[in-house]
């Protein structure tokens, strides 16, 4: 396993760091597998466990406070909010209110009195920065988090966050968590060369792409992977992005082969090879899955294998733009672009 510093924060933690999404009814995963999961991965020197308070309603941060029970000092431990968890409209957002609570459950579900990281898993366009971060701020001095972060900001949003902590004398964010693959290259334009700027972390998530990049999807075979079931429109090849995708996944799969890897590890080494990414989240459903991720641990791809990737998807590419989580709100909402 390799080891990064976690931005500017002296913070060592592994080059694959284990997402807990799967964990509870999203992956069908139960506690014996999240434990087995979780003992496997430290044991492979895995030290970063990545969880949030809407992966199951709150299920997975309590399977991931089971499991580390009695050695919760070994570990760097993340969470986020920010997304709904119910129909109240104020159990979402960024605002002081929401985070000071949500952040207590946080707590109480996993079982400990503080997290490492505590991150805001979406950019909330009803609340200033300069609220989010008083609040973020204040968690930090009485102890409850020891850094926080941001997940799937666009770029401007993490420049404007950076001066309004700047201007307020505020903690900033030290991390950033974006989706970043090989078939979802659009942060190599902004977003990486940001967080270079100023000195994040980066913690992608995502980066075998849903599944695409696992090996279970390819040409003339059924597509039956555990996402394809529910988020069919994904995975329908008479999609013109899907039909490019799995072209690249093809092209992709002879220079795995041609340099002895399987997609895998070709992926995971894809992400892990860029020196603004700290660390790639992996999301094991199963044990099994864990292994033939863990298996990309030291991969290190070689500047041909680099050179034929950006052949076959250029560098700052999305294959599928429409899937991105961090697009202007106006160009979503046509009211916000209209007079």
């Amino acid at each position: 396993m390799q080891y990064r510093t976690l931005g500017r924060t002296g913070v060592q933690v592994s080059s694959l760091a284990l997402g807990a999404m799967n964990f509870g009814s999203i992956g069908r995963t139960t506690q014996d597998d999240a434990t087995a999961i979780v003992d496997a991965a430290l044991e492979a020197g895995v030290n970063l466990i990545d969880t949030a308070d809407m992966y199951g309603a709150g299920e997975s941060e309590e399977m991931v406070g089971k499991a580390i029970a009695g050695r919760r000092d070994d570990i760097v431990l993340a969470t986020k909010a920010g997304m709904p968890m119910d129909d109240e409209r104020n159990h979402r957002g960024a605002s002081r209110r929401w985070l000071v609570t949500e952040l207590d459950n946080s707590l109480r579900r996993l079982g400990v009195d503080h997290v490492d990281l505590y991150q805001i898993h979406r950019w909330d366009p009803a609340t200033s920065d300069e609220e989010t971060l008083a609040a973020l701020t204040d968690l930090q001095r009485a102890g409850k988090i020891r850094y926080f972060g941001s997940s799937t900001f666009p770029a401007y949003r993490i420049v404007e966050a950076q001066w309004a902590a700047r201007q307020q004398r505020l903690g900033r964010y030290v991390t950033e968590q974006p989706s970043y693959s090989i078939l979802q290259r659009g942060i190599e334009r902004d977003v990486l060369p940001v967080t270079e700027r100023y000195g994040l972390g980066v913690l992608a998530w995502s980066p075998l792409a849903s599944g695409w990049l696992s090996g279970a999807v390819r040409a003339g075979r059924e597509i039956a992977t555990h996402r394809s079931a529910f988020m069919p429109e994904r995975f329908d090849t008479s999609l013109p992005a899907n039909r490019a995708r799995l072209d690249a996944v093809e092209r992709l799969a002879e220079v795995a082969d041609g340099a002895g890897l399987t997609m895998i590890q070709l992926a995971l080494g894809f992400v892990t090879a860029h020196p603004g990414v700290t660390s790639a989240l992996i999301g094991p459903r199963t044990p099994a899955h864990l292994h033939s991720q863990l298996a990309a641990a030291d991969t290190v791809l070689s500047a041909d294998v680099l050179d034929a990737i950006d052949e076959i998807v250029a560098p700052g590419t999305d294959l599928a733009a429409h899937e991105k989580f961090d697009t202007p709100p106006a160009l979503l909402d046509p009211a916000l672009r209209r007079r």
